[in-house]
């Protein structure tokens, strides 16, 4: 999708400045926007199913863990996680990880062309604390476990062929990956304080089998130039990975990735921020950092994971904070898009639209009780920007 490099915002006292919910650039200091004044108006009342939503927008729940999927004889994972959508002919599916360990690995769910649960099943079983991942241009799902040493599982999504074990993208802490078709590459990150970001380079574009695994190297400042410097041992032993490369840059807790137009975004949850990589000029800054806006009151808090629609807005979920969705637009408005209610002890997973853009799916991993057992996996439509 067409979206411009966003959120740079003007250098003020040395750093990027948000003021209100609204990213200040230069001394052009417009009104700021009001609480909740994104491109779909603020959350309204909460609906049957305890979400707030702009006016237009409607829920309904999908799966709920430990009970059958519709009308389907498939019962649903225990804390759903990292999601992504596949075309399907005229339909869709939706996969999701589970965050369990052991016994993680992912489900999915599929769907006809009106929207109606025509299926469901399990694409991988048996690994550990299956988080976030990444779909490829191929039309797989990468699974990725966060435990230390853990690995990238390529699924199918029609649980036609089994899961593969891709151990040339490393063995470390993983959360997220994203695919870039232009420089074939799949960036990784890695859900650790200390903590860096990876791009793997698979031999043969489609086939992760073989590549080679490099590390972002660049200063301790929040923006700037880097360089990328292959990682000697992906298999992270005796020495982790993370730390066998000199001058490759920490960040503190990697969570959800996502790429579009010579642009990777991530998120870090140990100091809340939305990183920006800028590919075209090898160059990183900060998208979002809730330090930095004025007179606090930060609209987006406990980044997780991230997903991207076709309007070029980026929806960020909420690890925890107050179980928003919230929207980061190109035209640098951060503001929240949904909210959970009555489900403080959970997280927002998973997010992601249908191929059509006309659907965001996504989970509250643990629900209304704060168990794992107690997932909730949502469908929300309406009248999304293209």
């Amino acid at each position: 999708m067409e979206r411009r490099n966003f959120l740079r915002g003007a250098v003020i006292g040395g750093s990027v400045a948000a003021f209100g919910g609204t990213l200040m650039h230069g001394a052009a200091y417009a009104a700021p926007a009001q609480p909740g004044s994104g491109p779909y108006g603020a959350p309204g009342a909460a609906d049957a199913n305890g979400i707030q939503l702009p006016a237009g927008f409607t829920s309904r729940v999908i799966a709920r863990s430990g009970q059958k999927v519709g009308s389907t004889n498939y019962t649903w994972h225990n804390a759903p996680d990292g999601g992504a959508c596949f075309a399907d002919g005229t339909g869709w599916i939706y996969v999701s990880n589970s965050e369990i360990n052991p016994s993680g690995g992912a489900s999915a769910v599929k769907f006809s062309s009106t929207g109606a649960t025509i299926g469901a099943y399990r694409i991988l079983s048996s690994t550990r604390q299956n988080c976030a991942g990444g779909a490829t241009p191929w039309n797989t799902w990468l699974s990725c476990e966060e435990v230390s040493l853990g690995y990238v599982y390529e699924t199918d999504p029609w649980g036609v062929n089994a899961a593969v074990r891709r151990d040339a993208m490393g063995k470390f802490k993983h959360e997220a990956a994203a695919a870039d078709p232009v420089r074939k590459v799949i960036y990784l990150t890695e859900d650790e304080t200390n903590g860096c970001f990876y791009r793997f380079i698979p031999t043969t574009w489609g086939n992760l089998s073989a590549g080679t695994l490099q590390v972002l190297k660049a200063g301790t400042a929040t923006s700037g130039s880097f360089t990328w410097a292959t990682v000697p041992d992906p298999d992270g032993a005796p020495t982790v990975t993370r730390d066998q490369v000199s001058g490759a840059k920490r960040f503190n807790g990697g969570e959800g990735c996502h790429y579009s137009n010579d642009t990777v975004w991530f998120t870090t949850k140990g100091d809340n921020r939305v990183w920006q990589v800028n590919l075209a000029t090898n160059t990183y800054e900060l998208a979002y950092d809730d330090t930095l806006v004025v007179g606090g009151g930060a609209p987006l808090t406990g980044v997780d994971n991230v997903t991207g629609s076709s309007s070029g807005d980026l929806f960020v979920a909420e690890d925890g904070g107050n179980m928003e969705i919230c929207i980061i637009t190109p035209d640098d408005v951060v503001a929240p898009f949904l909210r959970i209610t009555g489900q403080s002890s959970s997280e927002i997973t998973g997010p992601a639209f249908s191929p059509d853009g006309k659907r965001l799916y996504f989970s509250s991993q643990r629900g209304t009780t704060g168990s794992s057992s107690a997932g909730i996996t949502y469908e929300v439509t309406g009248p999304f920007r293209a």
